[in-house]
């Protein structure tokens, strides 16, 4: 018997935090025995072609009556509120972070994302947030009442300590090129601090903003940064695990995260982190574990990093202070509790 549907948009395969935390949901419902059918929407969320959203439409008719089903905020948002009601079904929103948050957003996108996704949330049972900061936004911006929202955190998985390199620190950022990642403003930074040693490996997909990819490129080969800074690409499992292993200090220079999973990941491998104070960001990463600085800074990133680079000892406390906090991090089968028992209880 299948105790709920998650339909989520486009290949769950994809190396993207919003994608592993659907995958990583199905596979500890079911280890749990709890059994989350998968339900494969078409591609080309948020800005579903008419095509699209009736394909959706059908098949989110298609499971029994009476079935719940969980739909990944990607799709959830950009799907009409009179198809979502007259599925008349149990339904409930999965939000990693709301639509209309997505850097590179002209302003009439933004707006036609808020109404879109705040007219969705009204038709749902349900609303499960990724955080707390999530949680407070749809709350005081999209009208989500208190008896619907959920907070499911992402689960981190235990890992063995970094070693770091035996030579100049690796600097490691993770995350898709795209415009929110904000990978330029890390080049500005690290432009600045040329003359000290160290290298930077940049891990993530480089197809889903090409148009970006290669003006980063561009930017590192014109700061004279191309023998210093690698763009990888996406990874396997395998493949990204030896990036976290080689690291000495991680760096997010996002604009925004609804919670920001690389970034536990980096703490439960006693990397000290850079961040900006963006979003989740603050409420994502332990006491004791980051430096933070404002969005779009590469000033200010370029200072925390020369000081972690510039002083050992600071590195090897914030090293220290995240391996500590790294045991106290949720796991992925707490993740897939909640949601299972939120689902469940639209069942009944």
């Amino acid at each position: 018997m299948t105790d709920f549907v998650f339909a989520v948009p486009g290949d769950l395969g994809r190396p993207t935090g919003g994608y592993i935390y659907d995958r990583r949901v199905i596979e500890e419902c079911r280890r749990a025995g709890c059994n989350a059918l998968h339900l494969a929407l078409p591609d080309g969320f948020p800005f579903p072609s008419a095509e699209v959203i009736a394909q959706s439409g059908d098949l989110l008719h298609a499971p029994p009556p009476g079935q719940p089903v969980l739909i990944d905020g990607l799709g959830l948002g950009a799907l009409p509120a009179e198809m979502l009601r007259g599925l008349r079904r149990p339904l409930a929103a999965l939000v990693h972070h709301p639509l209309a948050l997505e850097t590179g957003l002209s302003a009439v996108q933004q707006t036609q994302l808020f109404a879109s996704e705040h007219a969705a949330l009204a038709e749902v049972s349900a609303v499960i947030a990724t955080s707390p900061t999530t949680a407070r936004i749809l709350a005081q911006d999209y009208a989500v009442g208190s008896e619907k929202l959920v907070v499911a955190l992402p689960g981190t998985e235990p890992a063995r300590r970094a070693t770091g390199t035996s030579a100049r620190p690796r600097i490691l950022a993770v995350g898709s090129v795209i415009p929110r990642k904000a990978y330029d403003v890390l080049v500005e930074a690290l432009h600045g601090l040329r003359a000290r040693d160290w290298t930077c490996h940049i891990v993530g997909a480089i197809d889903r903003d090409t148009g970006t990819a290669l003006t980063l490129r561009a930017l590192i080969d014109a700061r004279g940064l191309a023998d210093r800074i690698l763009l990888t690409g996406a990874m396997t499992r395998e493949a990204l695990d030896s990036e976290f292993d080689a690291a000495d200090i991680f760096v997010s220079t996002s604009f925004y995260e609804g919670y920001g999973m690389a970034l536990t990941e980096a703490v439960a491998r006693g990397l000290p982190v850079v961040a900006t104070n963006a979003g989740a960001i603050p409420e994502t990463l332990p006491a004791g574990t980051a430096l933070l600085m404002p969005p779009g800074d590469s000033g200010a990133v370029a200072a925390a990093v020369a000081q972690l680079l510039d002083q050992p000892q600071l590195r090897r406390a914030m090293a220290d202070a995240a391996w500590t906090q790294a045991q106290t991090l949720p796991r992925w089968s707490q993740t897939a509790d909640i949601i299972a028992t939120t689902m469940r209880g639209l069942s009944r």
